[in-house]
């Protein structure tokens, strides 16, 4: 992906912790991502889906309100977002979530903190499949 088409790509974060998303956000944007927007939950994020069209979303698994894994549950995800990558990108490391987090079909990674070139690298070619 060059820097143009860099610029029209959209990202959403969904993440409760705001350093988190300060750090994310200006990773991607380090690497040329200009348009990233961040969310505190999953709620939020249904919300924000109801009005932008983001090409990838970043979905951190605990968060209060509602989780990542009520978001991914939700029927206005299910139905009306169902074909927007998402990548999940968390501090657990539990295997009962990376197995549960397998069988979304729009998730596209489970990664754990924090996001790094290498794992941009690895998120890009798995949307470009």
């Amino acid at each position: 992906m060059n820097n143009q088409s860099n610029s029209v790509f959209r990202i959403l974060l969904v993440e409760d912790d705001e350093i988190t998303n300060y750090i994310t956000t200006t990773k991607l944007k380090n690497l040329g991502f200009e348009n990233v927007d961040a969310v505190l939950n999953g709620e939020l994020a249904i919300e924000y889906l109801s009005a932008n069209q983001p090409n990838l979303i970043f979905l951190d698994v605990n968060m209060p309100v509602m989780d990542g894994f009520e978001f991914l549950d939700s029927e206005e995800v299910k139905n009306q977002y169902s074909g927007i990558p998402i990548v999940l990108l968390t501090s657990s490391s539990r295997p009962k979530d990376k197995e549960m987090a397998s069988q979304y079909t729009n998730v596209i990674e489970y990664l754990e903190k924090p996001l790094n070139y290498e794992k941009m690298k690895k998120i890009l070619q798995a949307i470009n499949k």
